[in-house]
């Protein structure tokens, strides 16, 4: 790979929320939401309406931003129970875990910036297995030990691989690694990228366990603007009023407190004057709903999963003075899987693996330039449960025999009235289904396939591969 000089290449912090809708936000017109330091890197970047995670929960979603694989490819197929740290109290299930390393093998976008010189360091949540193991080329490694937890009862890995324990609010603990990162080299000639990746707002929302302070400044909100209807079908959300209030209350203290904390970020990054060298990306590995279409929860907020808006859409926000233009918004369809080639286009790298996976550059978009990406369509999986969607329809379709779902999005964009049974849209059904089966076997792994997976939405357990029986490696559903 030819390098480039790493003094003409800008610095990258990539922040990630954890379960953060696309519409959690008050520049995404949440009114309620108190979110000034977020806003600032939307007014002062480029703000996507039309982001899409690759699949609707964490682990998968992860392993797709960083390697560009989809789910059934790099095989990770539902949130990790086990696999991220050694212990005889795994999340849930009986038995010893041990770390396993899910994504051994396949190159990650860091590993592409570490041969090219850049430093890169993570504080927060990994969540992808062998959680005390610096991988995918970081040579800085603070990483929450499981997938989420207690806010103020947790274990770490500090740049180490002893396991600590801490009862700082996590949020906190995870910024001030952060800014320790950015005030030793943040001002070196060596180009860095730092991935924040916080585990707000993931619940619990528990009063005791957030900042009295952020959790007052909602005591009056009746939070108008999120929806109350009646619970889905499968597994839906049916609180009382009160229960309704201080659920959407923990939900957006959380936000807020990760809002304060990016602020922190931010001003160290003016402190060292190095605002303008650096590339922000804001982002979330899924999305999520609280109370949209009567569900508290994301892709496996149901069963069937699910494949709503508010499950596969995430916020994506970038901001870089010298090459992003500010105070825009694009409503074109971008997707997690098109991160790794649009950041190495965007750098001027070049991408050893161009043609060989899924996604496609739209660094043209974020240089404020007409057209240049020419994705039309997104994909999304949950295991055995498929999505594609244009800027028209949506087609979910799930193995081995449905329910299927089919939604005319510019008609119904809140996704009320399948059409599944249409007959005027057995057309459209027949064309999305073939370039779906199309689009997977361009893609999918065999060995890795989600098609036929028991995968439930109550966790992985364990590496799909070798001599195990695949059921053997998910929780089934209770």
């Amino acid at each position: 790979m030819a390098l480039v000089d790493p003094e003409h290449l800008p610095n990258i912090l990539i922040i990630m929320a954890d379960d953060l809708g696309p519409w959690a936000l008050h520049c995404a017109e949440t009114p309620e939401l108190i979110t000034p330091n977020i806003d600032r890197i939307a007014a002062e970047g480029t703000r996507f309406e039309n982001c899409f995670c690759a699949s609707p929960v964490c682990s998968p979603a992860r392993a797709t931003f960083l390697t560009r694989r989809i789910p059934s490819c790099h095989g990770v197929h539902d949130w990790l129970r086990g696999g991220n740290i050694a212990t005889d109290q795994p999340q849930g299930w009986s038995g010893k875990d041990r770390p396993i390393e899910y994504l051994s093998g396949l190159t990650g976008f860091t590993d592409v910036l570490a041969v090219n010189g850049y430093l890169c360091g993570l504080s927060g949540k990994w969540h992808l297995g062998a959680s005390h193991l610096p991988q995918k080329s970081h040579g800085y490694w603070c990483a929450y030990a499981l997938g989420g937890g207690s806010y103020v009862n947790y274990h770490f890995f500090d740049n180490a691989p002893e396991l600590k324990h801490s009862t700082q609010y996590v949020t906190d603990l995870f910024t001030d690694r952060a800014l320790q990162f950015l005030q030793t080299h943040g001002n070196k000639k060596q180009p860095f990228c730092l991935s924040v990746h916080y585990t707000a707002p993931h619940s619990p929302w528990i009063e005791s366990e957030q900042p009295p302070e952020i959790w007052s400044l909602y005591n009056e909100s009746v939070f108008s603007s999120l929806p109350v209807v009646p619970p889905h079908p499968w597994q839906g959300w049916n609180p009382s009023q009160e229960e309704r209030r201080r659920t959407i209350q923990g939900y957006f203290t959380t936000i807020t407190a990760m809002d304060r904390a990016i602020g922190r970020i931010l001003g160290t990054l003016d402190e060292l004057n190095i605002a303008d060298k650096t590339l922000v990306i804001f982002t979330s590995d899924n999305g999520f709903n609280v109370g949209h279409h009567g569900i508290l929860g994301k892709g496996n907020g149901t069963y069937p999963l699910n494949m709503y808006e508010e499950s596969v859409k995430v916020p994506f926000v970038a901001r870089y003075p010298q090459k992003i233009p500010a105070g825009v918004v694009r409503k074109e369809l971008i997707s997690h899987y098109d991160f790794f080639p649009t950041l190495l286009d965007f750098l001027g790298l070049e991408n050893p693996i161009q043609d060989q996976l899924p996604g496609k550059s739209f660094a043209p978009l974020l240089r404020g330039e007409s057209g240049g990406h020419e994705t039309v369509v997104v994909h999304d999986e949950y295991g055995p449960v498929r999505m594609i969607r244009d800027a028209h329809w949506k087609y979910i379709h799930r193995f081995p025999c449905g329910p299927h779902e089919l939604y005319n999005l510019e008609e119904d964009p809140r996704e009320t009235v399948n059409r599944i049974q249409d007959l005027s849209c057995r057309e459209v059904v027949e064309q999305l289904r073939e370039k779906l089966e199309q689009w997977f076997r361009m893609y999918a792994l065999p060995e890795r396939d989600g098609a036929s997976l028991p995968v439930t939405g109550k966790g992985q357990i364990d590496a799909i591969g070798g001599n195990k029986n695949v059921r053997e490696c998910f929780m089934p559903y209770k």
